[in-house]
């Protein structure tokens, strides 16, 4: 008898891939990108970043050949900045943005990064959740910062050489 799976169970038996985002990778990034931002990078903004942009590193997760998640930071000095960080709608609910945060501050740190920060958008209050559970506080507020609709950003931080992200 043939048995038949749940999308739960599909879901779970997915192989999941994370690593360096390559010159391969970029037409799904933009795909990515593109469902999810309102004002999306160009094709040729992450050429330039992975190939001209030496602060940029860029990170992919992939699910049964499918990029499903990607995101991105630079490192200057001792802090890293996130740049983007997406998830196709169809694997959201997956955790794969915590998963690319938390390797983030992992690959940060072995880098000899002490602190890394972002924006986002004062209504986007899953990704706030997300950031304070991983240890990321709030420090401000960028007036304006959105050019689709001038929307605030909230500008948080992270203290990477602390396990509870504690400021």
């Amino acid at each position: 008898m043939k048995r038949t799976f749940t999308d739960v169970e599909r879901k779970q038996s997915m192989e999941r891939l994370s690593r360096s985002m390559t010159i391969a990778d970029i037409k799904q990034v933009h795909e990515i990108e593109s469902e999810v931002f309102t004002t999306p990078w160009t094709e040729q903004a992450f050429y330039n970043e992975l190939l001209n942009n030496h602060f940029a590193r860029y990170q992919v997760i992939e699910m049964d050949g499918i990029i499903a998640a990607y995101g991105g930071m630079w490192t200057v000095i001792d802090e890293a900045h996130i740049t983007n960080i997406a998830v196709r709608n169809q694997y959201r609910g997956q955790k794969l943005g915590e998963q690319l945060v938390e390797e983030m501050k992992e690959n940060a740190l072995s880098l000899g990064m002490k602190k890394m920060t972002l924006e986002v958008r004062v209504s986007n209050e899953i990704a706030i959740h997300l950031y304070k559970k991983l240890g990321f506080y709030e420090a401000g507020i960028r007036k304006g910062y959105y050019t689709d609709n001038h929307e605030d950003a909230l500008i948080m931080w992270v203290d990477l050489n602390q396990k509870d992200g504690a400021k």
